[in-house]
């Protein structure tokens, strides 16, 4: 699937394994990276959805139509689709939403 930014800043700290872990720490940019990899590797977010990759799940709520992965507790990797067929996905942000 083909993976797109919000911001430059969160494409930096989303592909660049050390400004992640200056930004979030170790654990979860650790995790953050498999999760981008996840998405990479999935054809859609339904199929991330579906198998319960990195226990993706749809959002509710003032957030319908965003999808988030779990990365280390409580934070969470947000996504929205940006293609009808849900094969391509934009990060809008890593946060707690809790």
């Amino acid at each position: 699937m083909r993976v797109y930014y919000r911001t430059n800043k969160l494409e930096k700290q989303c592909t660049d394994a050390s400004q992640a872990q200056k930004t979030y720490g170790r654990d979860i940019a650790a995790k953050l990276q498999m999760r981008i990899d996840q998405i990479t590797a999935a054809e859609s977010i339904e199929e991330l959805v579906q198998c319960r990759i990195g226990d993706c799940h749809p959002l509710t709520g003032d957030r319908k139509g965003q999808f988030a992965m779990s990365l280390a507790q409580p934070h969470r990797l947000i996504i929205i689709s940006i293609t009808d067929d849900l094969s391509a996905t934009e990060v809008i942000s890593i946060e707690d939403y809790h």
